[in-house]
């Protein structure tokens, strides 16, 4: 079955339906971005001291305690789950775009890899492994970047992109 570039064949009622629900996804993403920056975990020291407290720094404004067990777990679980969900139903929409295969699997593929090196080194971190502060950063911008590629991809071939017999 040839699907590369299905997208652009589809009808316009569903090329509506595709695009208002990416636009939707898209403000729950960048909604949870918004509070991640209201977190000031948007740097290295930020990350740590979110989930392991700053109760030893005195010069401190707002005191944060390590998060406990049950908390963590719940933070990881949720996310990870929603997170997959997100980037499967993105890569479902993804898979009909006409890219370069190669291209296109990595937009489809490595959110997964990111999704657990951020959220399972956000554990790792809270254990002991503080050095994962640097994963969960540099993955976690990767998702974002990768997320935002493929909603502008998927968007330019649902609303503007011309289907061209060739």
């Amino acid at each position: 079955m040839q699907y590369n570039g299905l997208l652009l064949t589809l009808p316009k009622e569903v090329k509506y339906f595709l695009a208002t629900f990416i636009v939707v996804l898209s403000v729950g993403y960048f909604t949870g971005l918004l509070f991640v920056n209201q977190t000031e975990t948007t740097h290295p020291s930020g990350i740590e001291e979110n989930y392991l407290g700053n109760e030893d720094d005195l010069d401190t404004d707002v005191m944060k305690f390590k998060k406990g067990e049950r908390e963590m777990l719940t933070i990881i679980h949720t996310h990870i789950l929603s997170m997959s969900f997100i980037f499967f139903l993105l890569g479902a929409i993804m898979l009909f775009t006409k890219l370069p295969t190669a291209f296109k699997m990595f937009l489809i593929i490595e959110p997964f890899f990111s999704v657990l090196l951020t959220f399972g080194g956000i554990y790792f971190m809270w254990i002991g492994v503080t050095w994962m502060k640097y994963i969960v950063m540099i993955s976690g911008v990767l998702m974002t970047l990768i997320f935002t590629t493929s909603v502008l991809i998927a968007m330019y071939q649902l609303l503007i992109k011309k289907y061209k017999i060739s």
